[in-house]
C-alpha cells in the first residue's frame, strides 16, 4: 500500500515543485503562446468539425463551431457527386499526387544543387546571379503568370502534366533556403572528402545532402502545401476534365446546391488532411529549420 501510495504521490509533488519554480513572467508567456496556437488552430479544427456535421447544422444560424451529431453522410455525399463528373474521383487525386510529387523533388533536387554550385564553387558571376535570384523574391507570382503562359504556350505543352511541373521547380525562395544552409557546411569538411577519393557527386549527396536535411525538409513541407492547394495554375493551364487536379475540381462539388454543401465541406477536409499530416510527421525538421541549428562549423 505504502508502495502504491509513493507512486501517486512522488510524481504529484514533483509537478507542485515545478510549478513553483515557474515565473510570473514565463506564465504569462506560456499563457500567450496558448491563446495564438489556439487561434490558428481555430480554422482546422473548423474544417474538420464541419466535414461530419449533417446538413441542418450546416445551416444552422447561429453557426456552432463544434459539430454535435457527426455523420459520414458528407463524405458519401461526395463521392456520388464526383461520380456525376465526366471522370472518376480517383483521376483528380492521381494528377494531384502525380504534380505534386514531382514538383517537390524535382524543385528541391535543383534547388540544392544550384545552391550547392553557387555557395562551394564561386564561379565567375555566380554573385551577380544570386543577386537576380534574390531580386526575384521581391515580385509577386502574379507578376510573371502571363509571360509564364507564354512560355508554355510556345512549347504546346498546355493542357499536360509538364504545364504544371515545369513553371515550379525554380523557387527563388527554396534556392535562397538551401544556399544559407550550405553555407555553413565547412570546407574542411568537403576538403576532407575530396582528399579520400570522393567525386563532387557522391560529396554532394552523401555529405552535404544529410547536413542541411532540416532545410531540404522544410522545402518539401513548403513546396507539397503550395502545390497541393494550388486552385490557380490548373485553371489556367488546364482545358480538359481529366488533367484537373483536386482542388480545382472540389471546387465545382457544391455547384451552388444547397444539397451538396456538405459534399463540399468533405472536400475540403480530403484536400487539407494530407498538408496536416505531412507537417505533423516532418514538424520537428521544420523547427530546426527555424531555430537555424543543424550545423555548426
Amino acid at each position: 500500500m505504502s508502495a502504491l501510495t509513493d507512486q501517486l504521490v512522488k510524481p504529484l509533488w514533483r509537478m507542485i515543485r515545478r510549478a513553483r519554480l515557474i515565473q510570473p513572467r514565463q506564465m504569462i508567456l506560456h499563457l500567450v503562446m496558448l491563446v495564438l496556437v489556439l487561434l490558428t488552430s481555430a480554422p482546422i479544427v473548423y474544417v474538420i468539425s464541419t466535414a461530419f456535421k449533417p446538413l441542418d447544422e450546416l445551416f444552422m444560424y447561429p453557426p456552432r463551431f463544434f459539430v454535435m451529431k457527426p455523420t459520414f453522410k458528407n463524405f458519401s455525399d461526395l463521392f456520388i457527386a464526383t461520380d456525376g463528373m465526366l471522370v472518376p474521383f480517383t483521376r483528380y487525386v492521381f494528377n494531384s499526387v502525380l504534380t505534386t510529387v514531382a514538383t517537390v523533388m524535382g524543385s528541391v533536387i535543383i534547388c540544392s544543387m544550384g545552391a550547392f554550385i553557387v555557395s562551394k564553387y564561386k564561379l565567375p558571376g555566380s554573385g551577380l546571379l544570386f543577386a537576380l535570384i534574390i531580386s526575384a523574391l521581391m515580385f509577386s507570382p502574379q507578376v510573371t503568370q502571363i509571360p509564364t503562359y507564354f512560355v508554355i504556350s510556345n512549347l504546346n505543352l498546355i493542357d499536360s502534366y509538364w504545364a504544371l511541373i515545369l513553371p515550379k521547380l525554380a523557387v527563388p525562395y527554396n534556392f535562397f533556403l538551401m544556399k544559407q544552409f550550405i553555407d555553413q557546411v565547412p570546407e574542411a569538411t568537403l576538403e576532407a572528402a575530396r582528399v579520400d577519393g570522393t567525386n563532387e557527386w557522391t560529396t554532394f549527396w552523401k555529405i552535404v545532402m544529410p547536413i542541411v536535411k532540416p532545410a531540404w525538409i522544410t522545402v518539401v513541407i513548403f513546396t507539397f502545401i503550395a502545390n497541393w492547394n494550388d486552385f490557380f495554375t490548373p485553371l489556367i493551364y488546364t482545358t480538359s476534365e481529366a488533367m484537373k487536379t483536386l482542388p480545382l475540381a472540389m471546387a465545382g462539388v457544391s455547384n451552388g446546391t444547397v444539397g451538396r454543401m456538405g459534399a463540399a465541406a468533405a472536400g475540403a477536409f480530403v484536400t487539407t488532411i494530407p498538408t496536416i499530416l505531412l507537417f505533423i510527421i516532418l514538424q520537428r525538421q521544420v523547427m530546426d529549420t527555424m531555430a537555424h541549428s543543424g550545423i555548426k562549423s
